[in-house]
């Protein structure tokens, strides 16, 4: 059991236990335990932190800056279901580090991480925050693994090019900017999504001010007719790789 987070009282309704510490004994073998490519890659830039030190917050912290890019670049958390899924998937983690089968924890997988809710749990707060952390460490070797590989220039090249589609996407007109639903279905509302869409091209023509974790917890309002959640969210997924990729 890990001694990192709090429990909620024994009559609220916290983290299942279990599928936590599943999750942080796959996170640790990902990353404590990385092959000698990683190894090499930790010796030079002298990150010595764990997986238990980001999860706690006791790693030396970074600040995530707005960077300017090229100006003529176009359920409730916890829920079953998403539980569920992400259960099964760290489940398929632990086991694919045993049997040499080679799935990898990434940042992307990280960011959909879900557990389910007991009483008595871990603190939801606490593990959201170590989720975050965590998500941005993992980002942050990615970034270093793939410009060891393939070089910074060509890392840029690609993110440069996935801003092209995200601005070009986000610089729609209002109210039109992702598909609707039908008038009887609810969706984003999408002046709440347009409002967040203006701020992020702002973010990455003109390097305005803006943190990952305003897009993380963005919350937009049920309207009938709305923006399609599921393609507001890939897109929202999208920009935060990125904001990720060129800090």
């Amino acid at each position: 059991m890990s001694t990192i987070f709090s429990r909620v009282d024994k009559k609220s309704l916290g983290y299942n236990v279990t599928q936590v510490d599943v999750f942080l004994a796959a996170a640790r073998r990902a990353y404590d335990q990385p092959d000698l490519h990683n190894d090499e890659l930790d010796a030079d830039s002298g990150a010595l932190e764990s997986v238990d030190e980001i999860a706690a917050g006791t790693e030396s912290e970074t600040t995530l800056q707005a960077t300017t890019l090229p100006a003529n670049m176009g359920d409730e958390p916890g829920a079953a279901n998403g539980a569920g899924a992400m259960y099964t998937l760290v489940v398929k983690q632990s086991e694919a580090d045993e049997t040499g089968t080679g799935m990898t924890l990434t940042a992307e997988r990280i960011r959909h991480t879900a557990f389910a809710m007991h009483k008595g749990g871990y603190s939801p707060d606490q593990v959201d925050a170590a989720l975050e952390r965590l998500e941005d460490a993992f980002a942050a070797r990615e970034r270093d693994q793939a410009t060891r590989a393939g070089g910074e220039q060509a890392w840029m090249a690609e993110a440069e090019g996935a801003v092209e589609v995200i601005v070009g996407r986000l610089s729609r007109p209002p109210g039109a900017r992702f598909a609707r639903t039908s008038v009887l279905a609810v969706g984003y509302k999408r002046v709440d999504v347009d409002r967040l869409a203006n701020k992020l091209v702002k973010y990455f023509r003109d390097g305005r001010e803006l943190t990952v974790a305003e897009v993380r917890t963005a919350v937009f309002r049920p309207e009938r007719g709305g923006y399609r959640e599921a393609q507001v969210d890939l897109v929202l997924d999208s920009v935060v790789d990125v904001m990720l990729a060129v800090r």
